[in-house]
């Protein structure tokens, strides 16, 4: 990954803020940065890791308004405003996964990964996966984890794309609530911008809809699919038409 690093201009842009936020962000210590003389800098790979987790703890209001400015840049990648059905099909998702720890988890979701024909190399992405939950762990309340790697190397995905597992068993997977995860999603993506739009998005869906015990109770890989794709739906007609 270059060792590139953003301005507070070019961060504020990046992480969709204000550069009032970014400045408070700064002041606070709450964000990662370096100073170089008068100059505080951001480093593009800190930054990453740090905005992905701060996704995975926003609470509802903040994580809406997220999603909204992130929409918006997503809209230059994405010929449609749903990226679900660009990034997951049936063949993607594994109904009955047989891991029964985190280790045979990660291998089994690599695996599923290296299936979908976009995957470029699989023994960077266990690494990174690895990596990434040494870090802290990416499952979440109510029982389902956002896999993704510590850093989102460009050569190592061909598009992309999310793998979708539903163990038989639950694991403890080091989620706040202290409860076992049964539901795990990979997040493969070239750029780091797509990254952070599609944490949101499948947040949004886990906050807004019944995606998770509809997933649970769905019968097949087609099935979850559906279910998916129309919880997406209902996210984006909520936002064109909100509660008032």
């Amino acid at each position: 990954m270059p060792h590139r690093t953003f301005s507070a201009e070019e961060v504020a842009a990046y992480l969709h803020l204000s550069r009032p936020d970014v400045d408070s962000l700064v002041k606070d210590g709450a964000i990662p940065f370096e100073k170089r003389g008068e100059r505080v800098v951001f480093r593009r790979s800190d930054i990453d890791a740090w905005a992905s987790q701060r996704i995975l703890s926003l609470k509802e209001k903040r994580l809406a308004e997220y999603h909204l400015r992130s929409s918006q840049g997503a809209r230059q990648v994405f010929a449609n405003e749903a990226i679900m059905p660009e990034m997951v099909q049936p063949d993607f998702i594994a109904p009955a996964m047989r891991g029964k720890t985190r280790a045979s988890i990660l291998r089994e979701m690599v695996a599923l990964a290296e299936k979908t024909g976009r995957l470029c190399d699989p023994r960077d992405l266990l690494q990174s996966l690895e990596a990434r939950e040494g870090l802290c762990s990416t499952a979440l309340p109510e029982g389902f984890a956002l896999l993704h790697p510590r850093h989102h190397e460009p050569y190592m995905f061909a598009s992309s794309f999310i793998v979708v597992g539903r163990p038989i068993q639950e694991i403890h997977f080091g989620a706040p609530d202290g409860r076992p995860t049964n539901l795990f999603f990979l997040i493969c993506c070239q750029d780091d911008r797509i990254h952070l739009h599609t944490l949101a998005r499948l947040c949004m869906m886990a906050m807004k809809t019944e995606v998770l015990p509809r997933l649970r109770a769905a019968p097949d890989a087609l099935a979850m699919f559906d279910v998916i794709v129309a919880s997406e739906q209902e996210v984006l007609e909520g936002k064109r038409h909100p509660t008032p």
